[in-house]
């Protein structure tokens, strides 16, 4: 090494420090500055400086620290990381926050308050459908927008809908007891 200072490669991107960029061929330029986004999230806006194809998963929970949607496969296949876009689920680690534009962003953290929990919040706690409770916000994100659209959704409409929801514990039938419970309960 003969006291060089060797970068080691990496498969994520130029090393980084301040506002200079070092690249993987060992040159020096200045660092892009990253743009700024404007979001709604949970009916409050909100602002973040990222890359624009940081994963939107990675701004709700890095910078805006929301817990609800968590970081499961990364492949858009198991629905932890699940979100309402615009009412509508979406794998939240799949949609880059540059593509987001104006539509509001809701995540589990803000359907209900510790004392005012949502229909479904609740339901999933008096059923006690969770164990390990990874898969909960994207069951409980998936479901809300299932009943938004279709408020008497029964068995067959509530499976299809979390079809693409991964709950690797077995709480499949305590899940679905919560689902028909909160559409009785909104159905009041």
């Amino acid at each position: 090494m003969g006291g060089l200072a060797m970068l080691e490669p990496r498969l994520d991107g130029p090393e980084t420090k301040g506002d200079v960029c070092w690249t993987h061929s060992g040159s020096r330029r200045k660092r892009d500055p990253m743009p700024l986004y404007r979001l709604t999230v949970n009916g409050q806006p909100r602002e973040a400086t990222a890359d624009a194809d940081t994963p939107l998963l990675y701004v709700l929970r890095n910078d805006f620290e929301l817990n609800g949607p968590k970081f499961g496969c990364g492949l858009g296949q198991c629905g932890s990381c699940t979100v309402l876009l615009d009412g509508q689920p979406l794998r939240s680690c799949q949609m880059p926050v540059s593509q987001v534009g104006d539509k509001p962003v809701t995540t589990l953290d803000g359907l209900g308050a510790p004392d005012a929990l949502h229909p479904l919040q609740k339901a999933f706690i008096d059923e006690q459908a969770m164990q390990c409770g990874y898969c909960i916000n994207g069951m409980i994100m998936t479901a809300k927008a299932l009943l938004d659209s279709n408020p008497e959704a029964g068995g067959p409409e509530i499976r299809a809908a979390l079809e693409g929801n991964l709950c690797r514990c077995g709480s499949h039938n305590r899940i679905m007891r919560a689902i028909e419970r909160a559409a009785r309960e909104m159905a009041r």
